[in-house]
């Protein structure tokens, strides 16, 4: 089993004392990279939901700059201490509640900050806490709905600091800690609030906190490393920086003594109300919010960033600025390193790049899988923006900056992307164009993509479908062709290949479908392009076509007319048969491997997976479920849908089967046999699509009981670009499908049976018991079990209606006397 395509923005990163490697918030684990060369060395596999913080264990003197431990809080509820070196788990702490942020003071002190040394180990966690109050027997919500806390953690005893509640938010924030450990801070909507860690902590100790207050609502905060300086970012994009925060409260005894009290604003320039400030200055470039900030290892600059991509870089004493040029996705995090010549800042279209300070040059990028990106209304769910290339294990997004991204799913990396669109987009902007729908041939030799732009106040809407072709050398793409209005005006519905031909089919809703030919197919030497041209038109009583696929040979092109499948001779253009109808209208197609057997769905108020025989020109059976996606085996009659629980579904079945927030299931059949081989439930299910993938031989696969690498592999891709690579047909998963009612899934990916969905099947005893065998004659009424069998194999018609008449015409029994 493989599993990829993690977020690896989610959490700020850390580097590793030697700055060799850096720790990455990867989901349910901690990937860990080597800075020098970019790739996955080792991982930290342990909690059970995502880890929302990694804090490594910094070295007090040079000599310890070899020592790997570190810190890791998730919302598993746990705190972990790890030797990352090798990888190893040395300690685990349950805290009851889910942790959202965590910071450690006393790994950031310096031995000269105290004379003493604490003897005990203290966290802050800010956690969710949603609990319900008990007064009188009864259970009642907590007042206000304040579900966030920020909390203290005995880490060195391995529990809550009992009936220490530092604060209450609606909801948990992060906490921001200064690199000096002397102070730490949250955002509770236009306020900020400061605690002053003790020189010497104890469990109970009375912490310090001054409030400062602004106007809108504030999203980051930063501390300078030497000085009492904090700097906020808000919405509108303005930066507040205040001086001589906590002059009043965090003051020492010695120092009271110097201080001159100023309680005027004239005397507090920029500071509001009583805040417990000097002086506040803004600054103001970003035009949407900053969620980038923090300030230089010396303390000359201050690093923001925000939505538009830019980081700047800010000289704090003058307010001079400069720019590192766009990176063209949002601003997530800036980290620094123990090394001032390197830093990391993560983006949005999940990527890490490590900079060269203080050029600020990009030098290495750690690239995930794109990240969904959003979509107009009106294409949400008819978009068909992922494909795959079954030999290559590689798999085609749609991602933003109008891009199609090319990603393995054996290695979890990125290959390459291709520019579909030349716009000028930056972050934030409004979206001018759609790309709909991408394909790849079964080679990955060819690709085909859909784009669509909006029209403005009705006008000016353009679709255009352009074939690419892939270089033999370095794979990458090229445009071939571009075809503008292919069907007039019409959307396009699917674009699918030939399987063993440079041609393809696109049809639309406009009520036709095209063949497309490469002039390499026609055989015309003198061309010097390989461009693409239109073969033959197609159409079935001006209806919608919705979908289309060729059969493994080729030899017949299937084209969904709304209900109804229409098949066709795709070198002569002949309608040969029609068969049909659903019950909504058909939007995935899919001839099962080389069976005579085809797959088709249709959504809407009455959704329908179907399988059509197509040497009986019959529907062969069928299913009212909800599909999202259909995987068809190259080589088999096996095929994979993905189905939509029902709403209903997701809490518990009556009998006792519980699904713990998943809202899919993956269902393996064999085309001739409506009951599933198997099945798996899927998280994140919406927006999700199924391939089966030829398997690498040369790679390693984990749980192999047989020593036998699979020969195919399928793929499971969630609506947030996670995915899983396993076996269907190993050992290990047809031992998951055995679940009994009363079972608990604890399992990410854990599996549950057919019976849990349609309930329990009865047990069939195929072999006939031999002491009760009896002759048996015809029955004196046919009609009473003429009907019992198959609607597919009734008796003809003469049968049926002297049938019909006798049962009209009952036999006397006995004469009348």
């Amino acid at each position: 089993m493989i599993r990829g395509g993690r977020s690896y923005v989610s959490s700020p990163p850390a580097f590793s004392n030697d700055v060799k490697r850096l720790l990455v918030c990867t989901s349910n684990t901690v990937s860990i990279f080597s800075t020098s060369t970019g790739l996955q060395i080792s991982s930290l596999e342990g909690h059970t939901a995502p880890v929302t913080t990694v804090i490594v264990v910094p070295a007090s003197t040079p000599a310890t700059k070899i020592l790997s431990y570190c810190w890791t809080a998730s919302l598993d509820e746990t705190i972990k201490y790890w030797d990352f070196s090798t990888p190893e788990l040395l300690k685990t702490i349950d805290v009851k509640f889910p942790i959202f942020s965590m910071v450690i003071p006393s790994l950031l002190r310096q031995p000269a900050q105290s004379d003493v040394k604490p003897s005990k180990l203290f966290a802050y966690l800010s956690v969710e806490d949603t609990r319900e109050t008990t007064k009188s027997h009864k259970k009642e919500p907590r007042p206000n709905t304040m579900n966030g806390r920020i909390c203290k953690c005995n880490l060195t005893e391995s529990r809550l600091a009992g009936g220490v509640t530092l604060a209450e938010m609606k909801e948990p924030q992060v906490i921001t800690i200064s690199s000096s450990g002397k102070y730490f801070g949250i955002r509770k909507q236009r306020k900020l609030l400061i605690w002053k860690v003790p020189d010497v902590e104890a469990e109970r100790v009375v912490m310090r906190k001054i409030t400062l207050h602004h106007t809108k609502k504030l999203t980051v905060l930063a501390f300078h490393p030497t000085q009492r300086i904090v700097a906020a970012g808000d919405v509108t994009g303005r930066i507040l920086i205040w001086r001589g925060f906590g002059d009043r409260t965090f003051a020492t005894n010695d120092n009271k003594m110097n201080l001159n009290l100023m309680n005027n604003e004239e005397e507090r320039p920029g500071v509001r109300d009583n805040d417990d400030a000097d002086l506040c200055t803004t600054w103001h470039w970003h035009p949407s919010e900053v969620s980038v900030l923090i300030f230089s290892s010396d303390g000359a600059y201050l690093y923001s960033g925000g939505k538009e991509g830019v980081l700047v870089v800010w000289q704090l004493d003058t307010g001079k600025k400069k720019f590192l040029p766009r990176i063209g996705s949002p601003l997530l995090y800036f980290t620094e390193s123990p090394d001032p010549s390197l830093s990391s800042i993560s983006c949005a279209d999940n990527q890490v790049h490590l900079l060269k300070m203080p050029s600020m040059e990009i030098i290495r990028s750690i690239s995930g899988i794109k990240l969904p990106c959003p979509l107009p209304e009106e294409y949400k769910g008819i978009c068909r923006d992922i494909a795959f290339n079954h030999d290559g294990g590689l798999v085609a997004l749609r991602a933003e900056n109008y891009c199609i991204h090319f990603y393995s799913l054996l290695d979890d990396r990125g290959i390459s992307e291709v520019q579909v669109c030349e716009r000028n987009h930056q972050p934030g902007d409004d979206v001018t164009v759609v790309v709909t729908l991408v394909a790849l041939s079964q080679d990955g030799s060819l690709m085909s993509t859909v784009d669509v732009k909006l029209a403005e106040e009705g006008i000016g809407s353009l679709v255009c479908l352009k074939f690419w072709v892939s270089g033999t050398q370095n794979k990458e793409f090229t445009l071939s062709t571009i075809v503008y209005e292919p069907h007039r005006d019409a959307g396009i519905s699917a674009v699918a290949f030939h399987p063993n031909r440079r041609a393809a089919v696109s049809s639309s809703y406009g009520g036709d479908f095209k063949v497309w030919i490469c002039n390499d197919e026609l055989q015309q030497k003198d061309l010097q392009s390989s461009g693409w041209s239109c073969h033959a038109v197609g159409s079935y009583k001006k209806k919608a076509m919705t979908a289309a696929a060729f059969s493994a040979d080729g030899s017949v092109l299937a084209v969904a007319a709304e209900t109804v499948i229409t098949l066709w001779d795709p070198d002569r253009n002949v309608l040969v048969a029609v068969i049909g109808e659903t019950l909504t209208p058909i939007m995935n197609m899919s001839f099962v491997g080389s069976s005579e057997y085809l797959v088709a769905t249709s959504w809407g108020s009455k959704p329908q997976l179907s399988v059509w025989n197509m040497s009986k020109l019959s529907i062969s059976w069928s299913y009212l479920l909800h599909v999202e996606a259909v995987a068809c085996a190259v080589d088999t009659s096996s095929f994979a849908a993905l189905a939509l629980l029902p709403e209903s579904s997701n809490c518990k079945e009556a009998n006792g089967t519980t699904f713990q927030g998943r809202d899919g299931v993956i269902l393996l059949f064999n085309a001739v046999d409506p009951v599933p081989v198997a099945s798996w439930s899927a998280r994140k299910a919406k927006g999700g699509a199924l391939a089966f993938l030829k398997a690498n031989p040369s790679f390693t696969y984990e749980n192999i009981s047989d020593g036998k690498a699979p020969q195919t592999l399928l793929a499971y891709v969630n609506g947030d670009h996670e995915y899983v690579l396993f076996d269907p047909y190993g050992k290990e998963v047809h031992e998951l499908s055995k679940f009994h009612q009363g079972d608990r899934l604890t399992h990410e990916e854990g599996q549950f049976g057919y019976a849990s969905i349609y309930g329990e099947l009865p047990e069939f005893k195929l072999k006939r018991n031999q002491d009760l065998w009896a002759p048996s004659v015809p029955s004196e009424k046919p009609w009473e079990t003429i009907f019992s069998g198959s609607s597919h194999n009734l008796p003809p018609l003469t049968k049926l209606c002297s049938a019909f008449l006798e049962s009209l015409l009952e036999k006397r029994t006995a004469a009348l006397e």
